[in-house]
């Protein structure tokens, strides 16, 4: 519907890098695709963990020049290091969302939405 208002899409993805692959697929077969906002070294990722933090090889989602390819390979075009996200659930909370794990959200005083 944005396309026949000639509206601009931007979609917004702070849910991790198989959402921002799924979204970057759809910014290649959207002719009104503007921009994609990705949560990639900002400030509610951890060094603990990051939105590439998962990824068997993170460069799928190099910038450069202020761009980000769109992943090739079949699917949706990363690979997940499962044995990463094991070893990462041992040392967590059972259905603890991990710090940097793609949320986002901010209250108008600043603090973070989501509770630590």
């Amino acid at each position: 519907m944005a396309e026949a208002y000639d509206v601009a899409v931007a979609p917004h993805c702070p849910l991790g890098p198989l959402a921002l692959a799924a979204c970057l697929q759809i910014a290649v077969a959207t002719p009104n695709f503007v921009i994609q906002e990705i949560s990639l070294g900002i400030h509610y990722n951890s060094p603990a963990a990051d939105l590439l933090t998962y990824l068997a090889d993170g460069r799928v989602f190099d910038i450069v020049g202020g761009s980000v390819a769109a992943p090739t390979a079949p699917g949706l075009g990363v690979s997940i290091d499962e044995a990463r996200v094991r070893e990462a659930a041992k040392t967590r909370t059972a259905g603890a969302i991990p710090s940097g794990a793609g949320r986002t959200g901010a209250c108008a005083n600043g603090e973070s939405a989501f509770p630590r």
